[in-house]
């Protein structure tokens, strides 16, 4: 259903603005009017967005894009409301009022509309696939049917801020070493094609034969300042092939196993996964959720395809009678400890506790893994981009030792 940008006048004359939902612009006017307002500008959120967007295509799409921080905004502030004894509606209803982002906005709407229309909250939801996540969708559906749906909803908060934060932690860690490496870049870029050759001009009248390295220092410079655009669509083109091949299957198959044995980074991409898997699966069997749905909507927070194919075979070997532990630890992708913890969880009746135990850990290895990384990889750089300027160096002096030495 449509949703319109409205401002009015009411009964007494004062300016108001808002939001309504309408099968047709006509519709929305006889709402409002019914409501006792007098409508003076009526807009289409698209139409609104564009306007206010100066209809530039790149400012629209992200303008509409709904972030995970929005998100999980959302969902904490919804949770709250639940709990002080709202009604969905009137939460929905609030959480409306407040949301800033455009499109989330909309989406609350047209689920309010639903609900209105007599539908759950879960089923309103689902129809949005694009904004709230299976894992959303199945929780709320769980805490419907428990009649826990705040309790439910507060755990799931808690639940993505853990991930919002930890995935900040990671960016936040690499943005240095990233902006390091990127300055180096540049300035090696300037060093070959500005600095070098106004230096080398002096060994062109040179009658001797110049060094190896001061050579291949010219031809590369040669290079950079004539070919530098032809280097930068090699490599945009072959990102942009990596890119392509890494959305075939056997492309994402062999990108996700080469993952998890990177030298460095595949330990740090298992652990976050290992962290989303287990406080995922521990969270939706807390929340009621039945292991063999539970594991299916868990296998997609790893994002990992050789991770996803191993649990779908756990999958299948639960469903044939087998307990967790085993199939996950005869598959050799997920670390004996999650293993161990879950055959222990089994045994105890704790599975759940044991499940957020590990997820516990496995956040707490990430963080000394990503302080451990970057530690690393700063000096590395340096130590790179100090033997590259070296070499560089080196390269423009022997001709002038040799110049040196024929004078003596």
């Amino acid at each position: 259903m449509p949703v319109y940008t409205y401002s009015a006048l009411d009964q007494r004359g004062r300016a108001t603005k808002g939001i309504i939902n309408a099968d047709s612009a006509r519709a929305a006017r006889s709402k409002l009017r019914q409501a006792g307002l007098f409508p003076t500008e009526l807009l289409e959120v698209e139409k609104a967005e564009a306007r206010q967007s100066g209809h530039r295509l790149a400012a629209l799409a992200l303008w509409r894009r709904v972030r995970s921080q929005d998100l999980t905004v959302m969902i904490r502030q919804f949770a709250t409301l639940l709990a002080a004894n709202l009604t969905v509606v009137d939460a929905l209803t609030a959480l409306i009022e407040q949301t800033e982002n455009a499109t989330l906005k909309k989406t609350l709407i047209q689920v309010r509309e639903r609900l209105n229309e007599g539908s759950s909250l879960a089923a309103a939801l689902a129809e949005h696939r694009r904004v709230f996540s299976p894992l959303m969708v199945n929780m709320v559906r769980a805490g419907e049917a428990s009649g826990a749906l705040p309790p439910v909803l507060l755990r799931l908060a808690d639940f993505s801020e853990r991930q919002l934060e930890t995935r900040k932690r990671i960016t936040a860690k690499m943005y240095y070493p990233l902006f390091m490496l990127a300055v180096g870049t540049l300035v090696l870029f300037a060093l070959l094609t500005y600095v070098v050759p106004t230096v080398t001009t002096i060994f062109a009248t040179m009658q001797q034969t110049l060094p190896w390295p001061t050579r291949v220092l010219i031809a590369v410079s040669t290079f950079l300042r004539r070919f530098w655009w032809l280097l930068a669509l090699g490599v945009a083109g072959l990102l942009l092939l990596l890119q392509r091949y890494g959305h075939t299957e056997g492309g994402r198959q062999r990108f996700d196993a080469w993952k998890l044995r990177a030298p460095l980074v595949g330990k740090l991409a298992l652990k976050v996964a290992m962290a989303r898997f287990t406080r995922t699966l521990g969270m939706l069997l807390r929340s009621g959720i039945p292991l063999l749905d539970a594991l299916d909507i868990a296998k997609a927070v790893v994002n990992n395809t050789v991770l996803a194919a191993a649990l779908d075979k756990a999958r299948e070997a639960i469903r044939e009678g087998s307990d967790i532990a085993t199939p996950l630890r005869t598959s050799g992708h997920f670390p004996p400890l999650v293993a161990h913890m879950i055959a222990i969880g089994e045994k105890s009746g704790q599975l759940e506790e044991m499940l957020l135990r590990v997820a516990d850990a496995y956040d707490n290895e990430v963080h000394t893994s990503v302080e451990g990384l970057t530690s690393l990889v700063e000096p590395v750089i340096i130590v790179i981009m100090a033997g590259v300027v070296f070499a560089i160096m080196l390269a423009v002096l022997l001709p002038i030792f040799e110049i040196n030495t024929l004078i003596r």
